[in-house]
């Protein structure tokens, strides 16, 4: 009897690991760490894996004679076409998927809703008519978050970030809940109980109030009488106001937002007050916090689209499931370490 042949599927579900990990690993992408390549590779050669050499002489083929590389279309609906490449985050978003695709075989091309003219039924046929089969709905403004009204049954879909909220699409993000949680871990393990906490409230509802919902989290270790209430922005009461009469210790936030009200009542970080970023892009150890993987984030939505594009799944999934990027933690010598009595 013909011996069946070993398949990605099979090695991904005894490794624990998603197939398309499993696929770089064994053609030795870079991508992944050296370890992963070799535990994968040795599960692999366990299991009796072998390449299919017809398929492997058919991708071999396409890859020399194919120039047109099947499209992901990235879907945005920010304020302007191109807005959403002058924010945080966003770029990186794009820049993971586009990164990814490539590795993977595919082109990224953007998409904008509010192209003039253009409806979601259109959207669709355009889809359609050239054969774009999956689609990654990205970088929206939270001011619009009506259904996104693609015929979706026809295309295979995730969505970096929350919003719209509906179609419930699987979701692939930053660990929201993970950044505040380690940040005050880390402020919490250096002996501060004072904590202020600043964010934009915009920037928080885009993420489902996830930010604040991790901070109250480790908040709640504290005596009730060093607990202070988050500052949203914008605020009727100005920054430097709230620093002055709340008397925090450290602030967590984001240095654009908080050190020009330091700077309004003369206090220097970490002199008088210290401070950790939960948006992090100091790399010179000056600044304590969290660096947050956003070109992760874009690279795992291709991934795992093209994951569903490979099995043919298509359509608003019955259970839809988050996928989350946790941040790293930075020290920095914005965070002192209080000296314990």
């Amino acid at each position: 009897m013909r011996q069946q042949r070993v398949t990605l599927a099979q090695i991904a579900e005894k490794s624990g690991k998603h197939i398309t990990t499993v696929s770089m690993a064994l053609r030795n992408s870079k991508r992944l760490s050296q370890d992963t390549r070799e535990t994968i590779q040795h599960l692999a050669k366990e299991m009796g894996y072998k390449p299919d050499p017809h398929l492997k002489a058919l991708v071999s083929y396409r890859n020399k004679s194919q120039k047109n590389y099947p499209t992901i279309a990235y879907v945005t609906n920010w304020n302007t076409r191109w807005g959403w490449q002058e924010t945080y985050a966003h770029p990186e978003f794009f820049i993971g998927a586009q990164k990814a695709a490539e590795d993977l075989g595919f082109k990224i091309e953007h998409f904008w809703l509010r192209e003039p003219g253009l409806t979601h039924n259109r959207l669709s046929s355009i889809f359609k008519t050239r054969a774009i089969e999956g689609v990654i709905v990205a970088s929206h403004v939270r001011e619009i978050d009506e259904r996104l009204k693609l015929e979706w049954d026809d295309f295979s879909a995730v969505k970096i970030d929350y919003f719209p909220h509906t179609p419930r699409l699987h979701v692939i993000t930053n660990n929201q809940i993970q950044i505040s949680r380690l940040a005050m871990q880390e402020v919490l393990k250096a002996g501060y109980t004072r904590i202020g906490y600043v964010i934009d409230q915009g920037w928080d509802i885009t993420v489902d109030n996830l930010y604040i919902a991790g901070f109250i989290w480790e908040q709640q270790k504290l005596p009730i009488e060093d607990r202070i209430h988050p500052y949203l922005i914008p605020n009727k009461e100005p920054l430097h106001d709230w620093i002055k009469r709340t008397n925090p210790q450290v602030i967590i936030g984001e240095k654009n937002s908080v050190f020009p009200a330091l700077e309004k009542l003369n206090l220097k970080v970490p002199d008088d007050i210290s401070f950790v970023d939960i948006f992090n892009l100091d790399t010179s150890g000056t600044i304590a916090g969290i660096t947050q993987n956003h070109i992760r984030v874009g690279e795992l939505a291709v991934e795992i689209l093209s994951s569903q594009i490979q099995y043919n799944v298509k359509g608003i999934p019955k259970i839809p499931t988050t996928t989350h990027v946790d941040g790293v933690w930075v020290p920095g010598k914005s965070l002192p370490i209080i000296k314990q009595n």
